[in-house]
């Protein structure tokens, strides 16, 4: 006996049709904006990116329509197109918020504390991985990385920083942005909406009075280690034992420790099987002894 593919659940069902044509004015600005992005570029092929963040930044997120506008532009297909839109996380595939909240729940960031905010924000906003909010404001997703390792726990808004963040923290950081109240990064410009974020991630300046003046650069801790790559000494900081020593030298004198100091008091001695006579096993011995 055999089963038709209905009856196993199997849908054949139709070709999907061609995807629909912008209207002809956002077409033409489109286009404008497109062709000022491709003259950029030795290789036409090479502004693919770029035109997915500016389709992005028309609807939210990028379309079918998007997608066939690109291939337009690039005399590409519209499968070369979508390999690439399907392959980067940034670029959305459905509607999504005004505002991506990303918890970075990678090793550094998980330990210290974004897999307890992703979880308390999941409840808070009563969304899953990827979900958006009744009210279209928020977007919440989880992200590997936020290449912010020394602010751990990281919350990113539309790529823009939240450092050391504590789930109370990262529950009024949303509710802020559901009520339309101010919020500031703590790095970066002030925030703006999604659409906003994926036109200047096209190539296009950032037009709101102030806003490139207020990216500032990068935070004291990346610095530090900035400095240090350049071969920048810093003066030394001593950090004695906990069980006492020497106490702080005057701020106007830069003390060089010893060879008895350590420069943590982590380095401590620890009392070992080769250092405590008490020890069980009493000192280790060479080997072959």
């Amino acid at each position: 006996m055999t089963t038709s593919s209905s009856e196993r659940g199997v849908s054949l069902g139709m070709p999907e049709l061609p995807a629909p044509a912008y209207p002809d004015d956002v077409r033409a600005r489109l286009e404008a904006d497109a062709r000022e992005v491709i003259a950029r570029y030795p290789d036409s092929r090479s502004a693919l990116l770029p035109l997915l963040h500016l389709v992005q930044s028309e609807e939210g997120h990028v379309t079918r329509t998007g997608m066939r506008f690109c291939a337009d532009m690039l005399d590409l297909t519209t499968a070369e197109v979508t390999a690439v839109a399907t392959f980067y996380t940034m670029y959305r595939r459905k509607p999504s918020g005004d505002y991506q909240v990303g918890v970075c729940t990678n090793t550094l960031c998980a330990v210290m504390g974004g897999d307890a905010i992703f979880e308390t924000l999941q409840e808070h906003l009563g969304v899953g991985n990827g979900g958006t909010t009744d009210d279209g404001k928020v977007t919440l997703e989880h992200i590997e990385c936020n290449a912010a390792c020394d602010f751990a726990p990281v919350v990113m808004v539309n790529w823009e920083f939240f450092d050391n963040q504590t789930p109370g923290s990262a529950k009024r950081l949303v509710d802020d942005l559901r009520a339309g109240r101010p919020v500031e990064p703590t790095r970066g410009a002030r925030l703006c909406t999604f659409k906003e974020t994926a036109r200047i991630l096209a190539g296009f300046p950032d037009e709101r009075p102030g806003a490139v003046e207020e990216s500032g650069s990068a935070g004291p801790a990346s610095l530090v280690g900035l400095r240090l790559a350049r071969g920048e000494a810093a003066p030394a900081r001593v950090v004695h034992p906990r069980d006492g020593g020497p106490q702080d030298e005057p701020q106007d004198r830069v003390h060089e420790p010893s060879p008895a100091e350590h420069l943590s008091s982590h380095d401590a001695p620890q009392d070992t099987s080769a250092s405590d006579p008490a020890h069980p096993a009493g000192p280790t011995a060479e080997e072959g002894e």
